[in-house]
């Protein structure tokens, strides 16, 4: 129903960092391993050859439900992960971990990240377990910002504080797509939109805290008007808002 994709460490020098990206599929079948074996081909995944395509610009940005430390009013942001891990695969669920390494700051030690991603057989969302630790040691309190790109403002974007979402919706190609975040039960956010200064600088954000075990609970996901399940921005927040329960 949906794929995703995390930057890696052959990507360290490019603008992509821990941003997730989104690819719009319309086929309820696996599709990535196939449209990168068609790429190298010759056979292009930024167009729509029956399967969906890649149209979705993430570069600098928190993409769709990228995540960021929240300092002094800005986006701390690490590089791309620099380990990952396979907890567990089986034909209805994957379970994998990426560590991700922020920068000093304020002359403390830095900040390391493990997400903990889950996902399941024809669900729209992925679920984003980040543990953060310094020192080895878990960091409660942290300020932290889950981000959806607005693609410069072309996304409108909604929030919900009570039932703890916000969603982006746009048309690339003549086709809605929606994004958003869905927060855990127990944690607070204040919810905003930054408006662009520069190149991937436009977003919709959740800033939130870890927990007692330096923990941030999330789902992210995306539903796209051409593979049928969600037609408007009505559609796709009536699934965030059942998410949310």
């Amino acid at each position: 129903m949906v794929a995703f994709r995390a930057y890696g460490p052959k990507l360290r020098s490019g603008a992509e960092d821990s941003g997730f990206d989104a690819w719009l599929k319309r086929v309820p079948y696996p599709i990535v391993d196939r449209w990168y074996a068609g790429n190298a081909k010759g056979v292009s995944y930024h167009e729509d050859h029956g399967e969906g395509y890649d149209p979705y610009k993430v570069g600098s940005s928190r993409g769709a439900g990228g995540l960021a430390l929240w300092v002094d009013g800005r986006m701390v942001t690490s590089d791309t992960f620099v380990a990952h891990r396979m907890v567990e695969q089986t034909k209805d669920k994957t379970v994998f971990e990426l560590d991700y390494e922020y920068p000093a700051l304020a002359g403390e030690a830095p900040v390391k990240e493990t997400k903990r991603i889950t996902i399941g057989l024809g669900e729209p969302f992925f679920r984003s377990d980040s543990t953060f630790t310094r020192d080895g040691k878990p960091v409660a309190g942290l300020p932290v910002a889950i981000g959806i790109t607005t693609h410069e403002g072309k996304a409108k974007a909604t929030f919900d504080p009570e039932k703890r979402w916000m969603s982006c919706w746009e048309v690339i190609d003549g086709n809605g797509l929606g994004t958003g975040v869905v927060l855990g039960e127990d944690f607070e956010a204040e919810f905003q939109e930054v408006p662009k200064s520069g190149p991937d600088t436009g977003h919709a954000l959740a800033v939130t805290k870890t927990n007692a075990e330096g923990v941030v609970s999330y789902w992210a996901g995306y539903g796209w008007e051409r593979a049928g399940h969600f037609k408007t921005a009505a559609d796709w927040e009536t699934a965030l808002t059942q998410k949310s329960k």
